[in-house]
């Protein structure tokens, strides 16, 4: 087993070998020709694994790669035990082609991969972790936090590369040194950040998800109506939602949306985890765009990825300045 922190090549299953860097012609640093998956261990396990070798099968399909997704989820496994707490990140490009250019040679089976893996000693820090469904397994929760709409925004991309963990990250790359640069500025009153993430729109003006993270959300029953002209909004019930905050309840409580992964964005393996435990609920989650007209009258919004789980907030700060409290 190689040491942790250092990034190890799997592309020869039975021989792992250590690498420091990938060759200069490798075809995800010259034309962003692969995808990746950050997953999160705790107690030697992967967290929701059955969801990252869903999107190993999924993408490799996507991008004609050949990939053997179950001997790369027996290594995946065996570096978790090792590991008990951390967190595992994969990375998977089309091998070097003989063709020059973008161009590769297409077949059946799909193109030779080269795969990395980086496994990193980390503290997947939670406030809560929450069980639904009498699930055994478990979300992480973290602290409430605030969120900003960000001026930043995401590309449009055609069928059949919506919703895919390609490689290919700029316009998040840009977007999170926006929400940095915001959060350097702001300090709540003992000097500690609180804004956690930032909420993007594509280029058709839909909101679509956080810059590292999906976006899930409830709408109040006045949101046809104009909104109000004061500072913050919707913070009647503010008192409450935080306390609803604290438990499993939150999430089947009321009608939850998120945004269409159709044309942009990525469709997240915790996205996926909620719809899928909400299915069989009350109320199962229903996917909706989200518009400029719709922020006035958000009711309740969390943030959610793979690594950090739940990620609820207490407000969002729009484009104009006004502040919609949850």
């Amino acid at each position: 087993m190689q040491p942790s922190n250092s990034w190890v090549c799997l592309s020869a299953l039975d021989k792992p070998t250590t690498a420091d860097t990938a060759s200069l012609d490798n075809r995800g640093l010259a034309y962003a020709d692969g995808f990746f998956t950050t997953m999160g261990v705790i107690n030697g396990q992967i967290l929701w694994a059955d969801y990252h070798h869903q999107r190993l099968i999924s993408h490799a399909k996507a991008l004609q790669l050949a990939l053997d997704s179950h001997a790369i989820l027996t290594i995946l496994k065996t570096y978790a035990t090792q590991l008990q707490q951390g967190m595992l990140k994969l990375v998977i490009t089309r091998a070097a082609q003989d063709i020059r250019g973008y161009g590769y040679v297409p077949s059946g089976c799909g193109s030779t991969c080269e795969v990395w893996l980086k496994s990193s000693v980390m503290t997947v820090s939670t406030a809560e972790q929450w069980s639904l469904n009498d699930d055994e397994r478990f979300i992480p929760v973290q602290p409430v936090s605030t969120a900003v709409c960000l001026s930043s925004q995401l590309a449009c991309l055609p069928p059949s590369l919506a919703g895919l963990k390609s490689l290919n990250r700029l316009d998040n790359v840009l977007a999170s040194a926006e929400l940095q640069g915001i959060k350097a500025n702001v300090f709540t009153s003992n000097g500690e950040r609180e804004i956690s993430e930032g909420l993007l729109r594509d280029m058709s003006g839909r909101w679509v998800e956080g810059t590292m993270s999906n976006v899930f959300y409830q709408l109040s029953d006045s949101r046809v109506v104009e909104s109000p002209s004061s500072e913050m909004i919707n913070t009647a019930n503010t008192d409450k939602n935080k306390a609803a905050k604290g438990n499993a309840n939150y999430l089947t409580q009321g009608q939850w949306y998120t945004s269409s992964m159709a044309q942009s964005g990525v469709a997240g393996v915790m996205r996926q985890v909620i719809i899928d435990e909400l299915s069989t609920t009350k109320y199962p989650v229903v996917v909706r765009s989200l518009q400029d007209k719709d922020l006035p009258h958000l009711s309740q919004l969390f943030f959610c990825n793979a690594l950090r789980g739940i990620m609820p907030m207490s407000s969002l700060t729009l484009l104009s300045g006004e502040v919609v409290g949850f």
